[in-house]
């Protein structure tokens, strides 16, 4: 007997669109022409899945897909290529029945259908989301847990929905209210994935609760109906398939807030313990640079070598990136792209001339305007957060 064939990625895309279609048209029945549409638009996205076969696919259970830095080649990345990060299992949303939930320290709570949601106001904003752990795999020594990331958990997108404050606003927030935490529809096995973000950033315009994402309504793997959208965090704030949003008088105590996603509040030697009164909750991302091309391991044609890649540095904007081809002796300045937003990577270019062919290391260095720069090492801490150290890239040159 043969054994049962797994299901490639291609394959699962489109039955996830298929049944996410007819779950949407089910709703679009009982509530008009308006969720007919969206379901059409949504569906409509999955014609773009077998583009998902070039991502790295680190779970299929747990989606996890990194984007490949040979598709790094655009300031926005497209929604079929943008990376995947899930904890827990995607949830079967009817937006028939689904609710949206606004209460905890607030005078006035309330909830909304998703056609009353789409009613509101909306504002944009164009974001560079990255997983905590993106780099954990360049750790030294090597980080035994968690996904093995590459360069690739990363990826920008221009996002659009109610701003986070509206509601707020409508709720009425009173004085005890110092945090507001999330929560998802994430399906178990698992601790409930809720994260909770301070007023301050919750009350910032730039907060939204994303319906929309490049244009196009959110599809399943990427928070459809609805995420919260922190910009300049890591991507785990940013919590999908949003249900529900609580004012809470301090931060939250869950799993996902500690331990889970926290940092030491100084460098520790590898492997050693840290007591968690010594770690902080991590927010906004740090600064950093990632080389697109030449790709790692790859061989040119001696002759003049375009080397590009992307920058970021979370709620700062980046000031330049630097290069060097001798092991950081030398450093040249490369060229921004025009392309900008206060959250949004910027793309980097320049043309090098290798003096003679052989083997080389490319380094990247980002600086941003606070005067952050990539360490060329990054400490270690047991989780592996926030890598940020200088990228490399080996190459080699053929004569």
């Amino acid at each position: 007997m043969l054994p049962p064939m797994r299901p490639s990625l291609s394959m699962m895309r489109r039955r996830e669109f298929l049944a996410c279609s007819a779950r949407l048209a089910g709703a679009a029945a009982l509530s008009g022409s308006f969720l007919a549409s969206w379901a059409a638009s949504l569906a409509a996205q999955g014609t773009s899945a077998p583009a998902r076969e070039r991502m790295i696919v680190h779970s299929l259970r747990y989606l996890t897909l990194e984007l490949r830095m040979s598709d790094l080649n655009a300031w926005t990345t497209p929604t079929e290529l943008f990376f995947v990060r899930n904890n827990l299992l995607m949830p079967t949303v009817n937006l028939d029945t689904w609710r949206l939930r606004v209460m905890g320290e607030v005078e006035r709570p309330f909830e909304l259908t998703f056609t009353e949601l789409q009613k509101l106001s909306t504002t944009s904003v164009t974001n560079t989301i990255e997983c905590a752990g993106n780099g954990r795999r360049f750790f030294t020594p090597r980080i035994p847990g968690g996904v093995q990331w590459g360069r690739g958990a990363v990826s920008n997108a221009a996002f659009a929905g109610p701003g986070l404050a509206d509601l707020l606003r409508r709720a009425g927030v009173r004085a005890s209210g110092k945090h507001v935490a999330f929560n998802g529809l994430d399906e178990l096995p698992g601790p409930d994935f809720i994260r909770s973000i301070p007023i301050e950033k919750a009350m910032h315009p730039g907060t939204l609760l994303a319906t929309h994402m490049n244009g196009e309504p959110l599809t399943l793997e990427h928070g459809f109906p609805v995420r919260a959208l922190v910009p300049g965090w890591i991507g785990a704030a940013s919590i999908k398939w949003l249900t529900e949003i609580r004012v809470l008088d301090k931060e939250f105590e869950g799993f996902f807030m500690n331990p889970g996603y926290r940092m030491p509040k100084h460098p520790v030697q590898p492997g050693t313990a840290v007591n968690p009164a010594e770690t902080a909750v991590i927010t906004s991302l740090v600064v950093k640079s990632v080389i697109a091309q030449p790709g790692e391991g790859t061989s040119a044609k001696f002759g003049p070598i375009r080397i590009s890649g992307a920058a970021w540095a979370g709620e700062a904007e980046i000031a330049r990136v630097d290069l060097s081809t001798d092991d950081g002796r030398t450093w040249q300045p490369a060229t921004l792209g025009r392309d900008k937003a206060r959250y949004a990577w910027r793309l980097f270019e320049r043309t090098w001339a290798p003096p003679k062919p052989g083997n080389y290391t490319i380094l990247s260095r980002a600086t941003d305007r606070a005067g952050r720069t990539q360490p060329k090492q990054m400490p270690w801490n047991a989780e592996g957060y926030l890598y940020n150290a200088m990228d490399r890239v080996r190459i080699h040159v053929e004569a």
